[in-house]
């Protein structure tokens, strides 16, 4: 297995395949069937080259089976700390340790650039997610923020991790 950045000669529309295929499995009961079941091809492929954001793919004998995002953080009190936007698997390499291996990939990679404080949002009924999170480090913080997605009003909260709050 091989994780490295996204490049122009890269299939885009491979990448927000692995976004399509993990959003109707990762948030089946979460969010509206309906709304999962009708995510277009290449829906997340506008955002793949949004500038200041890095992506990360993982692929296994050549094929993109995750990949992952992060930035500056985007809301304005935390814009001096790094955030991860996403980190998405193919179901089919869930609970194998490619999970892990990406987003320690990701937080190397903002770590690279100078940020020792790092945030993400997760759906707040994300149970596996935030189980994950807090298995690698992240703690939850007050943070939330109010959304709606395909109709359903939803909770996102966010978690943590400096290395100030690790000293302390």
């Amino acid at each position: 297995m091989e994780i490295r950045k996204l490049r122009a000669s890269d299939d885009l529309f491979a990448v927000s395949r692995v976004y399509e295929e993990s959003w109707k499995e990762a948030y089946r009961g979460l969010l509206p069937q309906a709304y999962l079941d009708g995510i277009p091809a290449g829906n997340w492929v506008p955002y793949l080259e949004q500038a200041g954001r890095e992506s990360l793919l993982l692929l296994d004998e050549g094929e993109i089976i995750g990949t992952a995002s992060c930035c500056a953080g985007r809301v304005p009190e935390l814009s001096d700390w790094g955030e991860i936007v996403s980190i998405y698997l193919l179901p089919e390499y869930w609970g194998k340790g490619c999970g892990k291996r990406l987003f320690n990939a990701a937080v190397e990679q903002l770590e690279s650039v100078g940020y020792r404080k790092l945030f993400l949002w997760v759906l707040e009924s994300n149970q596996r997610a935030r189980i994950f999170y807090e298995h690698m480090g992240f703690r939850l913080h007050e943070s939330y923020m109010e959304d709606e997605i395909g109709g359903m009003p939803v909770r996102e909260v966010q978690y943590r991790r400096s290395y100030e709050e690790d000293k302390g």
